[in-house]
């Protein structure tokens, strides 16, 4: 996979924050080489946040995000200063932006207070050095300046200082099999399907076996049967997408362990327990529970969408119940939870883990439960208990098994 093919979601997010014509768009412009945000003396002129995916020595991948002055005024203005603080939610490493003439204000402590409310590590920079130098900056302070460049290189070390990049990389499935094994992989491919490509986990759980140097075999599910009677070897997995759960689980024989895509992106976003114990809320569900389906990405909903669709149908096939369901994607996430009764989030593969994590906290806080599609789907199948073999641990704990 390419520098640039990388998912945003799997890149360090770094927010650059602070008041209106502190330079936070100069500086973002200095950093990363590029003409990224426009610059003006006129306060307020970034708007709307600006996402820009690319490398960033020493770091590697990244997302570098310019957001507006969270100072900004009037009803326009405090649009945008929500926007900032959704932000933080996807935001891996905070920087502030000061202006070195002024030092901290208020506005500026508030958004520290914040970085640490979220447990975000962070930076103060102190622009524009070049007219108001500052002297004996703390540890997690550098003076620079975007206009002579003075200090970029050493705040990309001091960022890059900040950022996991020596903790063990995660796997989608690389850890759960071993070398040589056969491992089969069921893509539907219907009018949901994007055209000429696999969706991002299916993507990622191919590269992940090859890179575990097992062997992976795709099909459909239509084609699963006839794959399974050629393989030479039993496979040592079945991993199907979650929309077909219930045929698949029917074909593959009960001594093959199966699981789903969304189930793998579950651990590896690390909400499996969670999304475990939140599908145990869909048999509680009773006429007028307001249900939230939730999607990470925007996409084109169309006949037979497993969100807007599939869900609903199997949620009043379950239940029984006339549900009040809504339906999020992108960004807009409810701020407030506790109008609901369940959320049911996708797996979350367009997000990155902090933002994952901070959806499923907003549920937990107000004491609704929180699961995902494959999850949901898996449970409403009766096969949860036999997607969740892969871990016998927390089978074990789930399920008080031996």
């Amino acid at each position: 996979m390419g520098l640039n093919e990388i998912p945003s979601a799997e890149r360090t997010h770094i927010g650059f924050f602070g008041r209106r014509n502190a330079g936070k768009s100069s500086l973002v412009n200095a950093i990363t080489g590029q003409e990224l945000s426009v610059v003006s003396d006129v306060k307020g002129t970034t708007t709307d946040p600006v996402y820009k995916a690319m490398e960033l020595l020493p770091m590697g991948p990244v997302v570098i995000i310019d957001t507006p002055g969270f100072d900004d005024e009037g009803t326009l203005g405090e649009l945008r200063v929500k926007k900032t603080k959704q932000i933080l939610n996807k935001t891996d490493i905070a920087v502030l932006i000061a202006d070195s003439s002024q030092g901290l204000t208020d506005t500026d402590r508030e958004l520290i207070g914040m970085f640490k409310a979220k447990g975000l590590p962070y930076l103060i920079v102190y622009n524009k050095s070049d007219i108001a130098p500052k002297n004996n900056c703390g540890e997690n302070e550098i003076s620079v300046s975007a206009l002579t460049g003075d200090n970029i290189h050493e705040l990309k070390e001091k960022i890059a200082a900040l950022s996991n990049t020596d903790s063990e990389p995660k796997r989608i499935i690389g850890d759960l099999i071993s070398q040589g094994e056969l491992i089969v992989l069921v893509t539907p491919i219907d009018d949901a399907a994007p055209k000429g490509r696999l969706i991002l986990p299916q993507q990622m759980t191919i590269r992940d076996i090859l890179d575990a140097d097992a062997m992976a075999v795709v099909t459909k599910e239509t084609q699963l049967a006839q794959t399974l009677e050629k393989a030479v070897s039993k496979p040592a997995m079945v991993v199907t997408d979650s929309q077909v759960f219930g045929k698949v689980s029917k074909i593959v024989p009960e001594d093959i362990p199966l699981t789903s895509f969304s189930i793998l992106m579950a651990r590896y976003k690390g909400f499996l327990e969670t999304a475990v114990k939140g599908a145990a809320a869909i048999d509680k569900l009773k006429d007028g529970d307001r249900v939230l389906i939730s999607e990470g990405c925007t996409h084109h909903r169309q006949c037979g969408d497993i969100g807007s669709v599939k869900l609903p149908a199997l949620l009043k096939k379950r239940t029984g119940a006339d549900l009040d369901i809504e339906l999020s994607s992108g960004r807009d996430f409810p701020e407030d939870i506790s109008p609901y009764k369940l959320v049911i989030h996708c797996g979350g593969c367009m997000l990155n883990e902090r933002e994952v994590n901070y959806r499923r906290k907003c549920a937990l806080d107000c004491g609704v439960p929180f699961t995902n599609y494959g999850t949901a789907i898996a449970f409403m199948n009766g096969i949860l208990k036999r997607s969740l073999s892969i871990f016998p641990d927390l089978l074990a704990e789930l399920y008080d098994t031996d």
